[in-house]
């Protein structure tokens, strides 16, 4: 059986390894006799899984003690709630650092339903046409209860490279998208929030990582599977959590630490990058519409100068078995996602049909 590249924006393609070995112990996990989609949540079986999982990403990312990980359901979009109900006071107001398609949404959830959030719109357009972030937008208010910003827009193809100081307000970060693809200092951040189904496991599970000191604070009528104090307490455990999920995050941290770490991921994600970028950057056959500094290095947008080649583009690429082409629908044109578990071949693939499209269609 042959199988295709996978260029989607998530749900995305898994290390092979993590694959296999998942493979090999559906049916019987660790000499139980059950698989691991059987097993029950409460037993010690699981729990040894779960308390894994749980270690190794602390170790992998150097979480510090003072940080709780929580192990959710909701995806981004239940997160995009679920922060101002555990942070945001009744007649309090929170900063926006707005970049993109995703933490457009978040302000819009808070905003809309929660509380007063103040937008910054942080991106502008140069005189080339493309579009960068402007940092000097993202100034924290003063008495602000705290500052979101999404670290990688998976739709834009934008990401933050410098880390906004906001002067003592908590600062809580999605990364969905850029999760493990990067050394990042965690102690920065008051929590970071992810879904899994782009650099870790399939998709149902999201990770808030979340300082100590910022629990407790949740409105009484937050939703006890959204109060990060509830899910705390009770380990990840207060409702059934995705245990599928969970026990392949484990798998894929696991080959994370055998392979070097996210310092390891770091380099083979700026060279994945370069090779893409570079050739785009030297066709006048495609473009790329952000600048090169906030150039998304896992979510590579670029579009067709002739976008009536479009439907062309992709159905020859799906010819080759290049799956996930398309760009989202709020932008339109391509979306190459190259996430930790593409390996830099599956790029040059990538680039050796962009290279013969054009050549083909000039």
């Amino acid at each position: 059986m042959s199988k295709a590249w996978n260029y989607g924006a998530g749900p995305s393609m898994l290390p092979v390894e993590v694959m296999e070995k998942a493979q090999a112990e559906f049916l019987d996990f660790n000499n139980t006799g059950i698989g691991i989609v059987e097993m029950s949540h409460r037993s010690k079986e699981y729990d040894a899984v779960a308390n894994h999982a749980r270690d190794t990403l602390r170790k992998i990312m150097n979480i510090p003690d003072n940080y709780r990980i929580l192990f959710e359901q909701g995806g981004g979009r239940g997160q995009f709630a679920a922060i101002p109900l555990n942070l945001l006071e009744e007649d309090g107001f929170a900063d926006y650092f707005v970049t993109g398609h995703w933490s457009r949404c978040a302000f819009n959830e808070c905003n809309d339903k929660y509380g007063k959030a103040l937008l910054h719109e942080c991106v502008e357009k140069d005189d080339k046409g493309q579009y960068f972030i402007n940092y000097d937008k993202m100034q924290v208010t003063e008495g602000a209860s705290y500052a979101y910003a999404c670290l990688n827009e998976t739709v834009n193809g934008i990401e933050i490279n410098n880390i906004p100081d906001t002067k003592g307000v908590p600062l809580i970060v999605d990364m969905s998208s850029n999760i493990l693809t990067r050394d990042i200092d965690v102690s920065k951040f008051g929590a970071i929030i992810f879904g899994a189904q782009k650099n870790v496991a399939p998709a149902g599970l999201t990770i808030t990582i979340v300082r100590e000191d910022l629990l407790g604070k949740a409105r009484k009528y937050c939703p006890s599977v959204l109060d990060w104090s509830t899910l705390d307490k009770y380990d990840s455990m207060y409702n059934t959590p995705n245990t599928f999920s969970w026990y392949m995050a484990g798998l894929a941290f696991d080959w994370i630490e055998s392979i070097g770490g996210v310092s390891e991921l770091e380099k083979r994600n700026i060279a994945k990058a370069n090779l893409l970028y570079d050739y785009v950057d030297s066709s006048d056959f495609y473009i790329c519409p952000i600048k090169r500094s906030d150039r998304s290095r896992v979510n590579c947008v670029f579009t067709l100068k002739d976008e009536s080649l479009n439907q062309a583009f992709l159905e020859m690429a799906s010819q080759k078995h290049l799956v996930g082409l398309k760009g989202h629908k709020v932008l339109g044109g391509m979306r190459a996602s190259i996430y930790n578990a593409m390996p830099i071949e599956g790029v040059q693939v990538l680039v050796d049909f962009l290279k013969q499209f054009e050549s083909a269609n000039k």
